[in-house]
């Protein structure tokens, strides 16, 4: 089982025996409408380096003996719809956990191209940007999904009545695409019995009621 808590905006952190990782985590004060980030971790991975996916040094590296529970594969993408002329380049991370495969898509700005979306294919559970503005929007991200055959998708980088940036769209431009969603509380256990579909986590580190 893999424990995926939502902090807020694109970090996420994962928990599986013991281990924890913490993905994208956001500079205090850089997004609005969220608190800010005290973390101990055993791990942590940026997807680039702005400040609200880049503040590795909030993260206290815990020393342990043990080991990642994870086999990682990365790749690049650019962060816009120009080949990265815009805004540079993301990395998208898939986290294997001997069986259940997390893939964090960072700020990805474009659609899949046929490599990448085999690298992905089937993927467990797909943390996806769906704001648009920086990342893709919600129908472009809809058909990353698709492409990849994702079977759960956590979205995240969007706005609500309290956090996100004013510029990126809210997130029922994403849900209302889908049939199957579920709201839940800030962290999804995320196992091979989790049923499939849109999985909406409350972003833990939220100052205010977001919807």
């Amino acid at each position: 089982m893999v424990n995926i808590t939502y902090l807020g905006h694109a970090c996420f952190l994962l928990e599986s025996e013991g281990y924890r990782t913490v993905l994208d985590p956001y500079e205090n004060g850089s997004v609005p409408g969220l608190g800010d980030l005290t973390l101990a971790a055993e791990a942590v991975y940026c997807s680039h380096a702005h400040g609200d996916h880049n503040a590795a040094h909030l993260v206290r590296q815990t020393r342990t003996a043990l080991r990642a529970p994870y086999t990682l594969t990365e790749f690049q993408a650019p962060h816009d719809d120009a080949g990265g002329k815009k805004r540079g380049m993301t990395t998208v991370r898939i986290f294997d956990f001997g069986g259940l495969r997390v893939a964090h898509m960072g700020d990805i700005g474009r659609l899949l191209t046929p490599e990448e979306a085999e690298k992905l294919r089937g993927v467990d559970c797909m943390l996806l940007p769906v704001g648009g503005f920086f990342t893709v929007d919600a129908a472009h991200a809809a058909q990353i999904a698709k492409q990849a055959g994702a079977k759960r998708i956590v979205p995240m980088h969007y706005r609500t009545k309290t956090t996100g940036f004013p510029v990126i769209g809210k997130l029922e431009l994403f849900t209302r695409l889908y049939e199957n969603v579920s709201y839940e509380g800030d962290t999804l256990p995320l196992t091979q019995d989790t049923p499939a579909g849109v999985h909406v986590l409350k972003q833990k580190m939220a100052k205010g009621e977001e919807r």
